[in-house]
């Protein structure tokens, strides 16, 4: 999300930093640049204009024109106003009504409710510890509550089971009679969508939310739907009295819009933001995070959220343990490594929540997540006798391999190239060093030998 913007924002932030003082030309031109990318990135017209509005009126000001540095005051100005756009600062999704905690998602047909509700399950069951019950209200779509009822067992939440012929607002009321009988701290009521908004539609969820009394209303909208998503979101904010936005698909769209407009369209905050389709991929949404991602300066505390989450700190520590204790380093090792790198989304997911200028000099043109898969591949043709003793790889055996992995010789190549650099690493942290690495490991840092491709 936002990386078209992103690269428009950073290159003018970029040029401006440069400038040893700011004149109206340079702000007027400034904001032109900000104006055409915000247009590109399909931001809504009435919102583009109060935005430049905002940051013109500031950066004119007395803040900027005696400012030592008036380049970097201009930035902080844009990043601010990007913040107050977004939702400014919001204390978050937090459970502290009586139990059960009761949230409600409204939404469109297709804007992907229903994977949503098994997200934001598992979300509260790792990182707030709470026992979650699950209900699908969508009567009209069967398949709809038997793909919750799945969702539920794979993020370990309950599921209370619902007659496809029943009423919505009785399976509701059972549900939170069950989710009080059951101790449970939150209750999560995934309900029926459209495909455009109706009457009908608004009325089934006004009744339910009025027959249990929800504490939280989230609106789950899809990212890529751009204009369309804010119109829909304005038409449920005016029947229900929703509390926040639940922003989904947001990995697959570039621009970014939605995601700028719809806090000033509904004046209902961002909460969370679905970035990708795995049951891990919800993220609470942070303005400020989320601006400083937009202007080039990255998420390093999501980058470290992210590997503390993913890192498999005891396997990290065997690999440690194993290359203190004498033992080498062996292709499986590295293809570990390379699943965990996988696993945290990838080096464009990494790369990604860096600050830009680091992220261009951390990796190398043309290395990404193809390459990662692509020596995967490669290790997974390989003999177990060839991962464990990859000396014994001799042309013929190269050949044999890249045939399987449906690669070149150059790719074997330069991967057994790669693998003896970091097998002759390892050796050389044998000392001191590796004992130190091993202890951060209980902190949540980086795995010894973390690849890079």
């Amino acid at each position: 999300m936002f990386e078209n913007l992103s690269q428009r924002l950073a290159k003018t932030v970029q040029n401006l930093q440069g400038k040893g003082r700011i004149s109206e030309d340079n702000i007027a031109e400034t904001l032109r640049e900000v104006r055409m990318a915000l247009l590109e990135a399909d931001v809504a017209l009435p919102v583009i204009k109060s935005f430049i509005d905002a940051v013109k009126l500031k950066a004119q000001g007395a803040e900027v024109a005696t400012s030592l540095t008036p380049g970097q005051v201009f930035v902080s100005i844009l990043h601010r106003e990007l913040v107050e756009l977004m939702g400014g600062a919001r204390e978050g999704f937090e459970l502290r009504a009586q139990p059960p905690f009761v949230v409600v998602l409204a939404g469109l047909q297709g804007a992907g409710k229903t994977t949503t509700a098994g997200k934001l399950a598992r979300w509260l069951i790792e990182s707030r510890k709470k026992r979650v019950l699950l209900v699908s209200t969508d009567v009209r779509r069967p398949a709809a509550i038997l793909q919750l009822q799945r969702l539920a067992e794979q993020v370990g939440a309950s599921f209370h089971p619902a007659d496809a012929a029943g009423d919505p607002v009785a399976i509701a009321q059972a549900a939170l009679e069950a989710a009080r009988l059951g101790v449970f701290d939150a209750l999560i009521v995934d309900t029926a969508g459209r495909l455009h908004v109706d009457t009908e539609l608004m009325d089934e969820v006004c009744a339910i939310d009025r027959a249990i009394g929800a504490h939280e209303r989230l609106f789950v909208v899809d990212a890529m739907a751009g204009q369309d998503a804010l119109n829909s979101a304005k038409a449920f904010s005016g029947a229900l009295d929703l509390t926040g936005i639940v922003l989904t698909k947001a990995d697959g769209d570039a621009r970014g819009g939605a995601a700028l407009s719809v806090r000033q369209v509904t004046g209902k905050p961002i909460v969370f933001v679905g970035v990708g389709e795995k049951l891990d991929a919800l993220q609470p949404f942070d303005p400020e995070r989320m601006a400083g991602r937009i202007l080039g300066m990255g998420d390093v505390v999501a980058l470290v959220e992210q590997v503390q989450g993913k890192v498999d700190a005891a396997e990290a520590e065997r690999l440690a343990r194993k290359v203190v204790g004498g033992g080498r380093f062996d292709f499986y090792d590295l293809k570990g490594q390379l699943e965990q790198l996988q696993g945290m989304g990838g080096l464009d997911a990494l790369m990604d929540k860096l600050p830009a200028q680091l992220a261009r000099g951390a990796m190398p043109a043309a290395v990404g997540d193809a390459q990662v898969r692509r020596q995967i591949a490669i290790i997974n043709s390989m003999t177990h006798q060839e991962r464990r003793k990859p000396d014994l790889i001799d042309g013929s055996r190269r050949r044999r391999i890249a045939a399987g992995s449906g690669t070149q010789v150059q790719d074997v190549n330069r991967l057994l190239k790669q693998f003896a650099d970091m097998q002759r690493m390892m050796k050389s942290m044998k000392g001191g060093k590796l004992k130190r690495l091993l202890g951060s490991l209980k902190g949540g840092g980086l795995p010894p030998g973390f690849p890079r491709p």
